[in-house]
């Protein structure tokens, strides 16, 4: 146990690729000789590592670092909320100090500089684990491949908080992998802001892992994280020709057949207003041709209704694309302005109670849709990784559910089934979003 003075309270705020970020300070944090404690009383300093993608988030940020300093009073702010430093020190004037995303040095610098280490790092009593500190579940992780993003859409500030497109060395990548792998983990989930442009800033440098190339690309990558024998799922991939590439490694079951494609919408005079890179036509042509190769493929995807200038007729034609396309897995977000978007200049903004009732027709279309596609799967056996179990029995995920947005699969109790088990199930049931089924033991 450190001594006092060497305690650090977290708060960790948005998505999953600010989940790494905090997973690394928190690792160099406690090879530096901190402890993490869990609550405000303990800590004597707390870091917030912040989200600043929307206005809700930004608000649900702030109200946390007034939260920390309430309870606390010694804070210091990080994340994307951080790139904006005025908004976080108007509000909140008594922060410590204010970084913005991905800026781990800097974090950990100010916690040096404002709680000063009591003792050395000892390495026989401040283990670290060689996969680092992870905040996700012992039996998935998430893998963040590059950072940044060349994309310009019009509703989005990211870029400018954090850059463009960086992608990691393929070794460091598959080394991460790797030790994960041997410290039990089950599921890597690739992610970045924008998956599938992976190493197009390095030319696709070919790098070595384990003595053999690896050309830096989202196929080169796959084919080695496959060699790792666990469940690899791909997030935010935009649709990208060289996508086609990935569906034979996933019919082949040497990744899982799931992609998380953010369409956003299906009318091009929409997708020209978001500065979207997609054409909709191809992409329901391209769909059908995936699901050709891979019946099996998982599509989920994000779409947002009454973005300033949608008519009528444009939500029409997304609700047609919805019923052509049959996505399996879809959110959907009504539209607000984000300080600093483009978007937010554009002419004819849809009224809020025409936002809500279209988010409220497509999300019962979706439903039935969802609901449909599950339907489907009655009596069939599924793989399921166990993620929970309860009194009522056993909570886990198929391979069409990635953790937290997706359905879940709720098995009958079976005492011989742990968290972290990937076990056989008979679907019984379905509804709009889960599976319902009973435990296959082998034979």
């Amino acid at each position: 146990m450190s001594a006092s003075g060497n305690k650090v309270g977290f708060v960790s705020l948005g998505c999953p690729k600010a989940l790494v970020d905090s997973e690394r300070i928190l690792t160099q944090l406690r090879m530096d000789g901190y402890a993490i404690v869990p609550s405000y009383d303990d800590a004597d300093i707390v870091v917030v590592n912040t989200c600043g993608f929307i206005d809700s988030a930004k608000q649900e940020s702030l109200d946390a670092i007034g939260e920390a300093l309430s309870e606390n009073g010694k804070v210091i702010v990080t994340g994307c909320l951080g790139a904006q430093a005025e908004l976080i020190t108007k509000a909140h004037p008594k922060v410590l100090g204010v970084t913005g995303p991905h800026a781990y040095e800097q974090v950990v610098a100010q916690v040096h500089e404002y709680l000063p280490q009591t003792r050395t790092h000892d390495p026989y009593i401040d283990l670290v684990p060689p996969q680092g500190i992870k905040l996700t579940p012992r039996h998935y992780a998430y893998l963040k491949i590059s950072e940044g993003c060349n994309h310009r859409c019009s509703f989005c500030i990211i870029p400018s908080m954090r850059g463009d497109l960086v992608s990691r060395p393929v070794g460091a990548v598959l080394d991460e992998a790797e030790r994960l792998v041997k410290a039990g983990v089950k599921e890597l989930l690739v992610i970045s802001q924008d998956t599938s442009a992976y190493g197009v800033d390095t030319k696709y440098l070919t790098g070595f892992w384990q003595g053999r190339p690896v050309k830096a690309s989202m196929q080169g990558l796959c084919e080695a994280l496959a060699d790792l024998g666990v469940w690899v799922r791909l997030h935010y991939v935009y649709p990208y020709p060289h996508v086609d590439k990935l569906i034979p490694l996933m019919a082949d079951g040497k990744i899982l057949p799931y992609l998380d494609i953010p369409f956003q919408h299906a009318s091009l005079s929409v997708l020209k207003a978001m500065r979207r890179p997609a054409a909709t036509e191809k992409s329901l042509q391209r769909i059908q041709q995936w699901r050709q190769v891979c019946p099996d493929l998982t599509i989920r995807s994000t779409f947002i209704v009454g973005f300033p200038g949608e008519t009528e007729a444009d939500f029409a034609e997304l609700l047609e694309f919805l019923e052509e396309a049959q996505l399996d897995r879809v959110g959907c977000f009504q539209y607000s302005p984000v300080d600093g978007a483009q978007a937010n200049a554009l002419p004819n903004h849809v009224p809020d109670e025409v936002k809500q009732a279209r988010w409220e027709t497509f999300m019962a279309t979706q439903q039935k849709i969802s609901a449909q596609r599950l339907r489907q799967k009655l009596g069939r056996e599924i793989a399921v990784l166990v993620d929970a179990i309860d009194a009522e029995g056993i909570i886990g995920r198929s391979h069409a559910d990635a953790p937290e947005i997706d359905g879940s699969v709720f098995v009958t109790a079976d005492p011989s089934v742990s968290v972290g088990d990937i076990i056989t199930v008979r679907v019984d049931d379905a509804d709009e979003y889960d599976l319902y089924g009973t435990h296959v033991a082998a034979p």
